[in-house]
C-alpha cells in the first residue's frame, strides 16, 4: 500500500472536466453483467487478497457484477479518479477522505478495509529510541507528508517530549534506503506489513512504534471510497460489491495460503512480489481487517469523529468538515 497524499486543489478541474454519468453500466435486460471499475491504492499485494479471491471465486459474478480491478500509473490518482467519475470506487485512506472533503472534493468512504495505523515509527532494534521523547536530536526520515509530521508532533507531545527537537528529513519514497544506510535515525510513513518486513529480510531488523499508543486517534488505514453521485444514484451496485467483497474476505481469513496463493497470481511485473514478505503481511493484516461483531467493511462514526477532530486540531485541514457526511455504512 503507497501511503496517502494529500489531495491538491487540481481535483477542482478533474471534477470540471468529468462526464456526467458514472463509468458503471446498468445491467441490461438481457442479464449481462454489470460493468464496475475499481482502483486499488498501490500494486497488488496482500491486502487486496479478498477483491481477487471474490474475483476467482465468482463471487462478483454471483452478485451480477463484472469488476475490473485496475492499478494506479501514479498513487495520486484512485481519489482523483473516484471524484471525477472516471472510475466507481477506489481504495484509499481515511485521513485522506477528510482531508478532500475539506477541499469541497465530493467523495465517500463506503468500507474501512484495515481497521487500524500500519503506518508506525520505526527505527533499528539496537537503536537508543525507547519511547517518542528519546527522537530528540535524532533525524527522522519521511516522504513529505503532512500527515507523517502531525503524527510525530502528536507522539512527541503525549510522551512528554519537544518535537521542535526532532529532524523530520525528507526522503521522499526512498524509505528503505534511507534507513539501511543509517541516512535517519528512525522513520515515519513506512508500514509494518511492508517497509518492516522488507528491511528486517535485509538484515536491518526493526523496532516500531504504534502511534495509537501516543496519542494518535485509531485511525482506518486503508478504506473504500466512491463518489457522492455515484452512491447516490447507485447504491445497488455498491451493495452487490460489498456482498461479494465480504465473502472474499470471509474466505481468505479461512484460508489465507489459498487467498495469498490466488493474489500472487495477479503480481505486477514491474512491482515483483517476494512470496515470504507477503504471507507475513498477511499475517499481519487478516487480525486488523476483522470487524469482530460487525460486518466486514463496518465503519464506527465516532472513528470519523475523533480522526476529523485530530486532523483539524494538528492542522492537517484547515476547514471545519463535517465526518459524519464523509462515510456510508452499506
Amino acid at each position: 500500500m503507497k501511503k496517502w497524499l494529500l489531495v491538491m486543489s487540481s481535483l477542482f478541474l478533474l471534477l470540471l472536466t468529468a462526464c456526467d454519468g458514472g463509468t458503471s453500466k446498468s445491467a441490461s435486460s438481457d442479464g449481462k453483467l454489470q460493468k464496475v471499475n475499481i482502483m486499488l491504492d498501490w500494486y497488488p499485494n496482500a491486502v487486496h487478497s479478498f477483491l481477487y479471491t471474490a474475483q476467482e471465486k465468482g463471487y462478483f459474478k454471483k452478485q451480477g457484477l463484472d469488476v475490473n480491478i485496475q492499478m494506479p500509473a501514479d498513487t495520486n490518482d484512485p481519489l482523483k479518479l473516484v471524484a471525477a467519475g472516471k472510475i466507481d470506487m477506489a481504495l484509499s485512506y481515511q485521513p485522506e477522505v477528510l482531508v478532500a472533503r475539506g477541499e469541497n472534493i465530493p467523495v465517500r468512504s463506503f468500507a474501512a478495509i484495515v481497521r487500524h495505523p500500519l503506518n508506525h515509527l520505526m527505527f533499528p532494534a539496537d537503536s537508543s529510541i525507547h519511547s517518542p521523547k528519546d527522537l530528540a536530536g535524532k533525524t527522522v526520515g519521511y516522504p513529505s507528508i503532512p500527515l507523517d509530521e502531525a503524527i510525530i508532533n502528536t507522539m512527541v507531545k503525549t510522551d512528554g517530549g519537544d518535537p521542535q527537537k526532532v529532524k523530520m528529513v525528507d526522503v521522499g519514497w526512498d524509505l528503505i534506503p534511507a534507513m539501511a544506510t543509517k541516512k535517519t535515525d528512525a522513520l515515519i510513513g513506512g508500514y509494518i506489513n511492508h517497509e518492516k518486513l522488507l528491511l528486517d529480510k535485509e538484515g536491518h531488523p526493526m523496532r516500531t512504534l504504534n502511534p495509537t499508543d501516543y496519542g494518535v486517534p485509531d485511525y482506518y488505514e486503508l478504506v473504500m471510497v466512491g463518489s457522492e453521485k455515484g452512491l447516490k444514484e447507485k447504491p445497488d451496485v455498491y451493495k452487490k460489491f460489498m456482498a461479494a467483497v465480504r465473502e472474499g474476505q470471509k474466505y481468505v481469513a479461512a484460508n489465507p495460503e489459498e487467498g495469498l496463493s490466488i493474489l500472487m497470481k495477479h503480481e505486477d511485473k514491474s512491482s515483483p512480489l517476494d512470496k515470504d514478505v507477503e504471507t507475513k503481511s498477511l499475517q499481519i493484516l487478516l487480525p486488523l481487517m476483522d470487524a469482530k461483531d460487525k460486518p466486514f467493511g463496518y465503519q464506527d462514526p465516532e472513528s470519523w469523529n475523533k480522526v476529523a477532530k485530530w486532523l483539524k486540531d494538528s492542522k492537517v485541514i484547515n476547514q471545519n468538515v463535517n465526518p459524519q457526511d464523509a462515510f456510508i455504512n452499506l
